[in-house]
Formats: C-alpha cells, structure tokens, sequence
C-alpha cells in the first residue's frame, strides 16, 4: 500500500512542460469513434469499407476496371455465340421446311 502513496505523490508533482499538438483531442475522438464503429459494423461492410479503401490506389483501381471491362467482353461473347447458335438451328430448320413443306419443324 505505501508504494500506491508514493506512486500517487509522484505523479502529483509531474508537470509537462510542452505543449501538445494542433488538434490533437480532436483527433484522439475521432479514432476513439473509428474504433467503436468498426466494432459494430457487419462483417460484409467492414470488407466493402477495405475493399473501397484499396481502390483509391490507381494501380488497383486500373487492375479492377481492366477485369470488369474483360468479365463484359467476355460476357458479351458467349452470349453472341449462344444467339448464334440458336439462330443458326433456327434458319437450318426453316430450310428444310421450305424444301420438304411435309417436315415438322423440330423444336
């Protein structure tokens, strides 16, 4: 216990002398806030937040727009291959219909 007391009258007679810096509550709030929002923040959030925090950086942004513009191209392209397809069945039962008007078509 008497180690409390001299603890206690130590610290009674600390002074700083220097000053602190500019803002510097303000800025002791602002992460005591940051951190208590990321605690209740879901988890899906908390990735979008770090998700969005790297895309600020220009190498990553240019790396996520080129596979976005790649997934379209190639998204684009299997779907005119399928249309393709789909019309190429089309016309080629059309021929046989105007050749043999007997023929069902086959659908």
């Amino acid at each position: 216990m008497q180690s409390d007391e001299v603890l206690r009258q130590t610290l009674q007679q600390w002074k700083v002398n220097s000053s602190l810096p500019p803002r510097f509550q303000e800025q002791v709030w602002r992460r005591i806030e940051l951190s208590e929002a990321q605690v209740e923040l879901p988890a899906w959030l908390r990735l979008w937040n770090r998700l969005s925090a790297a895309l600020t950086r220009p190498s990553l942004a240019a790396s996520y727009v080129t596979l976005l513009l790649l997934s379209g191209v190639l998204g684009g392209y299997l779907q005119a291959h399928i249309s393709r397809t789909h019309a190429s069945g089309d016309m080629a039962a059309r021929y046989v219909q105007m050749v043999s008007p007997f023929q069902s078509p086959h659908h």
